[in-house]
């Protein structure tokens, strides 16, 4: 999939920042940053119109005191967000102590770090802003949603902060990190119920609370952390439901929808159901390991797609999961998107009745889990 090209830096625009200055030590990087482009013109000789600053492309976002703002939703400085619902958020880089990088991506990094002030360890997300509307946009979609969003099946929130051409969020620290580095180790079936439960309930408060649209349901978008709680992350492509549809095209093929590929709803966009497949398709690698539609298998990515579109859905094996569970499964992968439940049913269903009243230890299988991983990390890095 074609990956966005990297952010552009102040001194790639013309700004004569020092380079070597540690990032966040000035609080009025982003002022002098501003005063200076003020003074710098772009050559336009003999237009006849006015001259533009070569950071006119950010013209509408950053404020002449170098601050951060975004349709009158949100004023990112750097020393935290101020959202138009009258929430703030005070935090700074000069606070944190940067441990480790947690893992890189094609908008950003993820630090680990640790916030002096609380004591508390937290994930630092860095965002190179770009100069289009979608990437900005996809910013503040997922500050919003996250500032917003007060659930036990979402990441918690503590933060933002703008420095130079980055956005930094501040998000609860998910120590065993993305659902994709512990399923190698095994899903018994309860682990797998409770799993399907906090992403249907992640998804369920979205949609009923936010009026939103996860969009990207994946295995790396869902976090465990050592008390073996399962949380939804990742809101940028999210979307906001109109009449409880959607219509931009966002998100990782991969796992979209059939009718989301080939844009069977056309302009009437597509509905929460097309998460509801993404959960199928996540339950089943959860369940054996990989991914469904593994590309050993197909020889491009349009083979690939073609054969989510045409071809029959996967299912979980009959020999290793319970009815219940293949069940499950297969209404969230029904190729008919009316056949899919909506997240109501979805809690109803016998089987999710069942693991919401068994008891399983979490906590216990995610540290096997992660210790698991540990070790073919550590065995991979010795050959």
């Amino acid at each position: 999939m074609p990956r966005n090209k990297p952010g552009l830096s102040l001194s790639q625009l013309g700004f004569g920042l020092d380079a070597g200055r540690p990032l966040g030590n000035s609080p009025n990087a982003g002022t002098q940053a501003a005063n200076e482009a003020s003074s710098m013109r772009a050559d336009d000789p003999g237009s006849g119109k006015p001259s533009q600053t070569l950071f006119s492309s950010f013209s509408d976002f950053v404020d002449p005191t170098g601050n951060l703002s975004f349709e009158g939703k949100a004023v990112i400085s750097s020393t935290g967000v101020d959202f138009s619902n009258g929430k703030s958020y005070k935090i700074s880089m000069a606070e944190m102590q940067v441990e480790s990088v947690l893992g890189r991506g094609q908008f950003g990094t993820v630090h680990r770090v640790f916030h002096r002030p609380t004591r508390v360890t937290m994930a630092l997300k860095e965002i190179r802003l770009e100069l289009n509307q979608r990437a900005l946009q996809q910013i503040i979609m997922e500050l919003d949603v996250l500032h917003k969003a007060r659930s036990p099946y979402i990441v918690d929130f503590y933060g933002a902060f703008f420095i130079e051409s980055c956005v930094y969020y501040c998000m609860e620290y998910m120590d065993y990190e993305s659902l994709d580095r512990l399923y190698p180790a095994g899903m018994p079936e309860g682990v797998l119920g409770k799993v399907a439960l906090a992403v249907v309930r992640g998804l369920m408060f979205l949609k009923a609370e936010l009026n939103i649209i996860h969009r990207d349901v994946k295995p790396t978008n869902i976090l465990v952390n050592r008390r073996g709680e399962v949380k939804l992350c990742d809101f940028g492509v999210s979307g906001e439901l109109n009449q409880s549809l959607a219509k931009t095209h966002v998100g990782c093929q991969s796992y979209m929808a059939p009718e989301r590929i080939v844009g069977t709803n056309g302009p009437e966009g597509y509905t929460v159901q097309s998460d509801v497949w993404s959960l199928g398709l996540t339950l089943i690698e959860a369940a054996t390991g990989r991914y469904p539609y593994g590309t050993q298998a197909f020889t491009n990515i349009f083979d690939q797609l073609n054969a989510i579109v045409n071809g029959e859905p996967p299912s979980l094996s009959s020999e290793q999961y319970s009815q219940g569970a293949c069940d499950f499964v297969a209404r969230c992968l029904a190729k008919n998107v009316g056949d899919r439940p909506a997240y109501t049913d979805m809690l109803r269903h016998p089987w999710m009745l069942e693991m919401d009243a068994c008891a399983v230890d979490m906590e216990d299988w995610a540290a096997r889990a992660h210790a698991l991983y540990l070790a073919r990390k550590q065995a991979a890095a010795n050959k």
